[in-house]
C-alpha cells in the first residue's frame, strides 16, 4: 500500500462523489475534494472538516496536476465522462497514480480502453473505468458466475430497479449522449458498439423471488458489455432492464433521489442477475441492494484498495479483473449489498 492516505476525488461535490468521499473517510483515507465549482466543494468540506479543496478544470492541465499531486490515486466522479475522463486520466498518467472512475457511458468506456490501455502500460499505471453500479456490478457478477470457465457462449445480465430518480449528473450525461449519438440508441452486438434508430424490443425476464417475471426492455446497453468483452472470452452479451423505471428518466421535472437513511441513500432498491451459458450448462449469480448511486462508492473504493495493494498491475483493468470477483463481492456484502450464488 502507498505511504500516503490521500485520494483525489474529482467531482467530489456531485451526488455520487459525495458517497465516494464518505466511503473513503469510513475506510481511513483522506479525500482531496477536487472539481470545477469552488462553492460546491466548500459545502462538502463543511461536512467533512479538515479536508482540502482543490479547484481544477478539465481544460486546464496544470490545475488537474495540482489536484492529483501527492495523492495515492484519483477517483473521477464528474460526468459527463465524455468530457472529463480523458483529461483526468492524462493527469493520473503524468502523476503515475492509478485512475478509477464511475463512468456509465458504454462508448466512453470503450474509448478509454482503446486509447489508454497502451499508454497506461507504458507508464506502469492502472486505468480502471466503470467501477460503479453500471459497468462494475454486472461485470463482477458475470465474472464470478463464470468462475473457472475459460470461455462462455453467452452472458445475460438483467437489471430490476424499483424506480429511477436520476441525479442532475445522470440527466446531463443523457443529454450529452443524445447529442453525441444524434438521437440513436447504443447497441452492443457482434462484439462491438453501434447505433440503431429503431425502438428496442420488449420481452420478459424471470427474476429471482420476490420480483419474479417482469417486462424488460431488451438491448439495454451499459458499460458492462464493454468491460466484460475486454477481459473475458465470451461470444455474446445480452442486457435488459425492467421497463417501468425507464419511464422515470423521461420525467424531466422529477427531483433528485431524496435520502431516507443516515448514509444518504434513497429508498430505491435494485436486483441484478447474471447468467453465464456454455453449451447446455449455465451458472447464475445475483446481487440485491439499495440505491444504485450509493452502492457505486463501495465498489470503486474496494477496487481502489485492491489495486493499490498490487502495484505491479498496469493498463486498463475492468471491475471483474481487479481481483477474484466473488471475493470482491463478498467484501461488499456487509452493509452494501446481498451477493447470491
Amino acid at each position: 500500500m502507498p505511504s500516503t492516505r490521500s485520494v483525489t476525488v474529482y467531482g467530489a461535490s456531485g451526488h455520487t462523489g459525495r458517497f465516494v468521499v464518505a466511503e473513503l473517510g469510513r475506510r481511513g483515507w483522506l479525500p482531496v475534494l477536487a472539481g470545477r465549482d469552488a462553492g460546491k466543494l466548500e459545502e462538502v468540506a463543511a461536512r467533512h472538516p479538515g479536508l482540502e479543496v482543490r479547484v481544477a478544470s478539465t481544460d486546464d492541465a496544470a490545475s488537474l496536476d495540482r489536484a492529483v499531486d501527492g495523492a495515492a490515486a484519483v477517483v473521477n466522479c464528474a460526468g459527463p465522462f465524455a468530457f472529463t475522463a480523458a483529461p483526468v486520466i492524462e493527469a493520473a498518467l503524468r502523476a503515475r497514480v492509478p485512475y478509477l472512475d464511475v463512468a456509465a457511458e458504454a462508448d466512453v468506456v470503450a474509448a478509454t480502453i482503446d486509447r489508454f490501455d497502451g499508454p497506461a502500460r507504458a507508464a506502469g499505471v492502472v486505468v480502471a473505468p466503470a467501477l460503479a453500479f453500471f459497468g462494475g456490478l454486472g461485470d463482477l457478477l458475470a465474472t464470478a458466475a463464470m468462475g473457472d470457465w475459460d470461455r462462455a457462449d453467452r452472458i445475460d445480465l438483467a437489471y430490476a430497479l424499483s424506480s429511477w430518480q436520476p441525479t442532475r449528473g445522470t440527466r446531463e450525461t443523457g443529454e450529452a449522449n443524445d447529442v453525441r449519438r444524434r438521437g440513436g440508441r447504443l447497441v452492443f452486438a457482434d462484439g462491438r458498439l453501434g447505433l440503431r434508430s429503431d425502438e428496442a424490443a420488449v420481452g420478459t425476464w424471470d427474476f429471482p423471488p420476490p420480483i419474479g417475471r417482469q417486462e424488460v426492455v431488451e438491448e439495454f446497453t451499459t458499460a458492462d458489455c464493454v468491460t466484460l468483452s475486454h477481459h473475458l472470452d465470451v461470444a455474446e452479451i445480452r442486457e435488459r432492464m425492467t421497463r417501468a423505471p425507464l419511464a422515470d428518466l423521461a420525467w424531466t421535472a422529477q427531483p433528485a433521489p431524496p435520502a431516507v437513511d443516515g448514509r444518504g441513500r434513497s429508498a430505491q432498491t435494485f436486483l441484478v442477475e447474471a447468467v453465464v451459458h456454455r453449451g447446455r450448462d449455465e451458472r447464475r449469480t445475483a446481487a440485491r441492494g439499495q440505491d444504485i448511486y450509493a452502492v457505486s462508492a463501495p465498489i470503486v473504493v474496494e477496487a481502489m484498495e485492491r489495486l493499490l495493494a498490487a502495484p505491479e498491475r498496469s493498463g486498463v483493468v475492468p471491475a471483474g479483473a481487479v481481483s477474484d470477483a466473488a471475493d470482491l463481492l463478498d467484501a461488499l456484502t456487509p452493509g452494501h449489498l446481498v451477493f447470491e450464488r
